[in-house]
């Protein structure tokens, strides 16, 4: 294994969890609608129970995907931690809140009542998916740091800082990262919407779900499609590996994926997929796994997006205050020996997913009703 294979395939290993994270973001999409979709307070506490059975994967995963990104490029960890550690903290925040709310809801002496611990719930389910897209999105849009590796020589330790006080909430005012981010959030409600509707049996809910679907659909589909062809127009961030100069590149992203056509066949089979989930939900009236076609398309699409913004001598996180700053793939990972040990590690990851999947399984053996949530332990 080369060193320049190991890099690959660390971001490929990043990327799918990335990819992964957004699928199971369907906690935070349904979260986000348990009052809509749940009517009174009994159908409520039956969407608060689903989600309840998977939130941890959810945080899990997040976790997971920090850890990964922190050993196999740590300067983009010390960079995008550390620098934008607002926009990190407020997320991280809201995903602490989230299993604070989950198993406080209904305890013997909550003082806040159980609709507040729901309410954060909601706010988990907005401010998550929001702020984690809107992350993504600086991949291609950029992000304000400075990189000085020459500190590591003289008295200052600090190689990495932000250029401005806002420590990561500066991509905010950008409107492109606000529309993926927003893209971001209407997709993980269309996930959460379609796993409500499989995993709970209501008709009551699964009819309010059916009708809020069309209108989230709609709403993601102007998102992502804007954001798609704007950023199929752009101009992207190249580096010359001979050099390492980083320069700028007319129709960047598209070029990677018109050279990488595989990974363009994968975004189209993604798409393909999340339409016809979406479509056959809709149409059909008894038809509920709308979440799994979705959600493989979720993970395909997503996956070639991220894959699309590293590989290809392509700067993945590129950085607008010093454009010589922004960090590929090469320039940002940890040493051979490093990248070479955790890829025999990674060999387990099929191990851990067959663990996933049974776990998911039995979990999900019985569909969840408002019975079970009267007679049995819950939320």
């Amino acid at each position: 294994m080369s060193y320049e294979f190991l890099q690959q395939y660390w971001w490929f290993l990043v990327s799918l969890l990335g990819a992964l994270l957004v699928f199971l973001m369907f906690v935070q999409g349904a979260n986000s609608l348990v009052g809509s979709l749940g009517g009174g307070a009994e159908g409520r506490r039956v969407v608060v129970n689903s989600t309840g059975r998977k939130w941890e994967f959810t945080f899990t995963t997040l976790v997971t995907f920090g850890g990964a990104f922190f050993a196999s490029f740590p300067l983009f960890y010390s960079t995008s931690f550390g620098g934008a550690y607002w926009l990190w903290m407020i997320i991280l925040f809201s995903f602490v809140l989230q299993a604070v709310s989950y198993e406080f809801q209904n305890k013997l002496g909550n003082l806040l009542g159980a609709k507040t611990f729901q309410m954060f719930l909601v706010i988990n389910g907005i401010l998550g998916p929001v702020l984690l897209g809107g992350a993504v999105a600086t991949f291609f849009e950029g992000s304000n740091f400075i990189v000085e590796k020459d500190n590591l020589t003289g008295m200052q330790p600090v190689i990495s800082q932000w250029a401005n006080a806002s420590h990561g909430l500066d991509a905010l005012l950008n409107p492109w990262v606000l529309c993926f981010g927003f893209a971001v959030f209407f997709l993980a409600r269309i996930l959460g919407i379609l796993y409500v509707m499989n995993n709970v049996n209501d008709e009551n809910i699964r009819s309010r779900a059916s009708v809020r679907l069309v209108g989230t659909t709609i709403a993601f589909l102007i998102l992502f499609v804007s954001y798609l062809v704007h950023l199929l127009l752009k101009d992207g961030y190249s580096w010359q590996p001979e050099t390492g100069e980083i320069y700028m590149e007319p129709y960047k992203y598209l070029n990677n994926f018109l050279t990488m056509w595989y990974l363009l066949v994968l975004l189209l089979v993604g798409v393909v997929l999340v339409l016809y989930g979406i479509i056959r939900t809709i149409v059909s009236k008894t038809y509920i796994g709308g979440i799994w076609p979705v959600g493989i398309g979720v993970v395909f699409t997503v996956l070639a997006l991220l894959l699309c913004a590293g590989w290809n001598n392509t700067a993945y996180y590129p950085s607008t205050a010093d454009l010589q700053s922004s960090l590929t793939i090469t320039n940002s990972c940890s040493s051979e020996f490093t990248l070479k040990t955790m890829a025999f590690v990674s060999l387990l990851i099929p191990l851990v997913l067959a663990y996933i999947v049974v776990a998911w399984r039995k979990i999900d053996s019985k569909k969840i009703d408002k019975e079970e949530i009267a007679n049995d332990e819950a939320y």
